[in-house]
């Protein structure tokens, strides 16, 4: 690439955001390392060789890679991710390895993107060379997305030892406390609704990938992206909301008012064994200490946010899209609140939360105007006045649940009309204009 092409706009932007994200990384590791503990970087490079930590978003992450591919190399990819995941299955059982975590398959998917990557790099050139390593940097970028996203949650249960949720839990009274519900419900339907909803709420990204997919169908023919699609929406959220955590702590139901889970949390460090048959008493809130171990990663609930950029992204497809979308969203919904992982009013914040960011990523695609300029800043001021109610109008909340509870849906309600309205006058403005039907020439 020559010094006048790094100099035009888009490539001094992919350039800018490179170095960027690698500061970011770098960044994020020593903070790991300084707690003891691998960063994001040497989490994904052990994946090289030992048992990854999901085998699912390797290859989710794989097949994002092969939308620049055609056929014949998708196959081929396919075909040798496979089969060095058959040999590392074979050394592992030769050498008598025990995988204790993660899962014996996905090593053969991160080999076939770095792979692709040289290949880029040393068989390609021009626009071919940046397709393909755009290709490979979008199926690698969704992976170190998860793995920045475990680093975060490390620093914030490290460096918050405590934790909001008794501002949070009073606030919920507006709602009729949600989570204690939706949890005896899911409790009714065990084993086979727990289940179900425990897979769809752990392969949220494995549903992100099919939805982005079928937005990217059509990249290995016409040979670039689109300038707006689901995974850019993804992994902003993934980046931004961690820094949210950092300023309004909170560990969840099932944490602050039960048992815990994952092996973290525990009665001795909950404010009262009462999730999900109890509703928590109404006392004046004050912030609780808790462990060093357990996220604080509820507040917003990025599991909303991400199924809601799902749904959003997935009313453009086919019907069978359209209904896995809407499905994925209910499900991730129910989830959340099921097994007390979040409250009420985390997922009213996380809706908000996503169509702020889906707002700011689409006008910058479009250019700023004053419609999107607007629409920003009323997704901001809302989600900044949800934030400032639950921290110093929680008593007031659950003293006056007929009026703040209706209030909350209202504004959440609020922010989903401007986005639908705004984004329907933006389509409409870039929809080709009809061409006047042929008429027959007089003779």
């Amino acid at each position: 690439m020559t010094f006048a092409a790094l100099r035009e706009p888009r490539a001094i932007l992919w350039a800018t955001a490179g170095v960027v994200t690698l500061g970011f990384l770098i960044t994020l590791e020593i903070a790991a390392r300084h707690y003891g503990l691998p960063g994001p970087m040497t989490t994904q490079a052990q994946e090289v060789i030992f048992a990854p930590k999901s085998g699912p978003l390797l290859y989710a992450s794989m097949a994002l890679m092969m939308v620049v591919l055609t056929w014949r190399q998708r196959f081929i990819a396919l075909g040798a991710a496979i089969g060095i995941d058959i040999v590392f299955v074979l050394v592992r059982w030769a050498v008598g390895a025990k995988i204790t975590e993660g899962h014996p398959f996905g090593n053969g998917a991160l080999w076939v993107m770095l792979g692709y990557g040289v290949i880029a790099v040393t068989r390609r050139t021009g626009r071919e060379r940046a397709l393909l390593l755009k290709g490979v940097g979008l199926g690698l970028l969704l992976v170190a997305g998860r793995k920045t996203g475990d680093t975060w949650l490390l620093i914030t249960s490290k460096t918050r030892p405590t934790v909001l949720d008794e501002y949070v839990a009073t606030a919920d009274h507006a709602l009729g406390n949600p989570s204690w519900l939706v949890g005896r419900i899911v409790r009714a339907t065990d084993p086979i609704g727990t289940h179900l909803l425990d897979w769809v709420y752990i392969q949220l990204a494995v549903a992100a990938v099919v939805v982005s997919l079928y937005q990217l169908r059509h990249v290995a023919v016409e040979r670039r992206f689109p300038s707006h699609y689901l995974v850019r929406t993804f992994l902003v959220i993934g980046l931004v909301g961690p820094a949210i955590y950092m300023i309004f702590p909170v560990v969840g139901p099932i944490f602050a008012y039960g048992p815990g889970a994952y092996g973290t949390g525990g009665l001795h460090w909950a404010v009262a064994d009462l999730w999900p048959d109890t509703p928590p008493p109404l006392n004046p809130p004050h912030p609780v200490p808790y462990d060093d171990i357990t996220p604080r990663n509820c507040m917003p609930s990025l599991h909303t946010a991400w199924a809601t950029a799902i749904f959003i992204h997935s009313r453009k497809g086919p019907r069978i899209l359209r209904f896995a979308g809407t499905f994925w969203l209910i499900a991730t919904l129910t989830a959340t609140l099921g097994f007390g992982y979040h409250y009420g009013v985390d997922l009213i914040a996380g809706v908000v939360f996503t169509l702020t960011i889906e707002a700011a990523l689409r006008s910058h695609e479009r250019g700023w105007d004053r419609s999107g300029l607007q629409l920003v800043a009323y997704g901001t001021a809302v989600f900044a006045a949800l934030l400032v109610s639950y921290r110093y109008l929680p008593m007031e909340m659950a003293k006056y649940p007929w009026v703040f509870g209706p209030l909350l849906i209202v504004a959440m309600t609020s922010v989903i009309y401007a986005y639908v309205r705004t984004t329907k006058l933006w389509e409409q403005k870039t929809a080709p204009a009809p061409q006047p039907e042929p008429q027959p020439e007089l003779v």
